[in-house]
């Protein structure tokens, strides 16, 4: 029989086909465990992203339902919308807003169209923090999404970051009958290899955070361009090595363009925070949106802008920016030695109580990575 969730439109399946020129091979724009994703144009024009669940699949049906009941009481501007669903004739069908610049994980590969610079994913870090921290604090009850990872974080037209797929989330405990709350969920461990909370493996405890975690590795990701796990080498393992060698810059992804070191080097030391084994050594989600907003308003004053994030949208505030200032001006065209751009930066573990000021320069660098 068909569900009926209040707020949401039911499509039907022959409403689905249309939209999709039947399901064609031309329309498909991603595919994965649960099912394929369609670009689709509805009758009244708009364009949606349908995931169509594969054929007699258990796994596929228990995470419909858990998506559809997630999603039609989760509004955030950086969580993508459920607009809809079809459930009949044995077929499950999610409607989603769709999402034109694809997943973050093709935008940081070498096809990209177009390559995005530190400010862009400064702001996508942001924007996928701040959907994750609504998920901890203000759903209502919280919810653990329990598989961040870059390809289920989705741009939009402006490049704005919207976290996606709550195929595998699971909501946080609730208080008993004594007002007491656990602290984790015991539960089968999911989700993806490379973005796996080192202790949820192990204990198949998962809490909050477990997505900071996933989280941290997403941050190197769009430091480094790099994938979780590729031929055996495991990205937090290698930027941590270059890290502690001083020579961070060498792992930089080149397609990030200039950029202030002080704020890559802050953003790399929060990822590596994040990425920590113990969960207790791990920061909160709020913390995690206070940091970023933290370089972010650095950036913007080493940019000579003194506006304040809280007055502005962070899109306006990247069309308003001017580019940074030339490298060509600083170093004559070279690119900085590491002798002359690390020998100031401390080591993951050391002490970082050091004021703003102590860490300006009359004459700031910027780096452009090889």
């Amino acid at each position: 029989m068909p569900i009926h969730i209040t707020g949401l439109k039911s499509f039907s399946f022959n409403e689905m086909a249309l939209a999709t020129s039947n399901f064609s091979d031309s329309a498909q724009i991603g595919r994965g465990g649960y099912g394929r994703v369609y670009k689709g144009i509805l009758a009244d024009k708009t364009v949606v992203a349908i995931k169509r669940a594969q054929e007699d699949s258990l796994e596929g049906q228990k995470e419909f339902f858990t998506e559809i009941e997630l999603l039609s009481r989760l509004h955030h501007r950086d969580l993508v919308s459920l607009l809809g669903y079809c459930h009949e004739d044995g077929e499950q069908m999610l409607i989603y807003e769709f999402m034109p610049n694809g997943t973050l994980r093709d935008c940081l590969s070498a096809q990209a169209k177009e390559p995005l610079s530190f400010v862009m994913r400064l702001r996508i870090a942001l924007g996928s923090s701040k959907g994750i921290l609504y998920l901890h604090t203000e759903a209502d009850p919280p919810i653990f999404h329990r598989d961040v990872k870059a390809s289920n974080i989705l741009l939009d037209s402006k490049y704005n970051a919207k976290v996606a797929d709550f195929g595998l989330s699971r909501l946080a405990p609730v208080p008993d009958c004594d007002g007491v709350v656990s602290g984790h969920v015991s539960t089968i461990v999911k989700g993806t290899p490379g973005y796996l909370d080192p202790e949820y493996f192990l204990t198949r405890k998962l809490t909050d955070k477990s997505d900071v975690y996933s989280l941290g590795v997403v941050f190197l990701e769009l430091l480094t361009g790099m994938h979780p796990i590729q031929h055996g080498k495991n990205i937090i393992r290698e930027v941590n090595a270059a890290y502690q060698s001083g020579i961070y810059f060498a792992v930089i992804d080149n397609r990030m363009g200039c950029y202030h070191p002080q704020c890559v080097e802050k953003f790399m030391k929060l990822a590596f925070r994040c990425c920590q084994d113990e969960t207790d050594s791990r920061p909160a989600m709020l913390e995690v949106v206070r940091e970023l907003e933290h370089i972010w308003q650095l950036m913007l004053e080493l940019e000579s802008l003194p506006l304040d994030l809280t007055d502005i949208e962070s899109d306006e505030v990247l069309d308003m920016m001017p580019p940074p200032r030339s490298i060509e001006n600083l170093f004559s065209g070279e690119v900085m030695t590491s002798s002359s751009s690390v020998s100031t930066i401390p080591h993951p573990n050391a002490s970082t109580d050091v004021s703003g000021s102590e860490l300006l320069s009359d004459m700031e660098p910027v780096i452009k990575p090889r």
